[in-house]
């Protein structure tokens, strides 16, 4: 569900009338709570959460299940291009694979409660598919390399 600023109250608003953003958020199904030296996050009623959790548990089991009864996962793979457009850069090999990578994040966003893997598995695969469109850049990813290149940082 998407929310424009209609949806959305202030954190203030939350702390001066918490039974009317309550009574709105039970109304609208959520509202956005902006908060301006924080992240944003939502009001929701548990129960429309508990069937958001199950429509992701229905749909991940359905393609797991697609996948097990098609190994090459066709289906799938056929239909991804019209999800991510950027797939065309990818070989056929790699479509599958970040078919079964995504089907399994998202199975594991459902069964696990691991929302962040879904979206890093995307990152990845759309920053392959990026470097392979550009063919200087592919080229020089390409490249053999050698030597020590030094400490690598690991950020938070």
């Amino acid at each position: 569900m998407s929310t424009g600023n209609a949806d959305a109250v202030t954190f203030s608003d939350l702390s001066r009338n918490p039974r009317a953003v309550a009574e709105r958020a039970a109304r609208l199904g959520r509202v956005r709570i902006t908060h301006r030296d924080a992240p944003d996050f939502y009001l929701t009623a548990a129960d429309r959460e508990d069937q958001r959790g199950q429509t992701l548990a229905t749909a991940s089991r359905l393609f797991l299940a697609l996948i097990k009864h098609d190994p090459t996962a066709r289906t799938l793979v056929i239909a991804m291009p019209e999800v991510f457009p950027w797939v065309r850069h990818l070989t056929s090999d790699e479509l599958r694979a970040f078919t079964l990578e995504l089907v399994e994040a998202l199975s594991d966003a459902a069964e696990l409660d691991v929302d962040v893997t879904t979206q890093e598995v995307i990152a990845g695969w759309r920053a392959t598919a990026r470097i392979k469109a550009d063919p200087v850049r592919y080229a020089q990813a390409r490249k053999a390399t050698s030597g020590d290149f030094g400490p690598v940082e690991v950020s938070a």
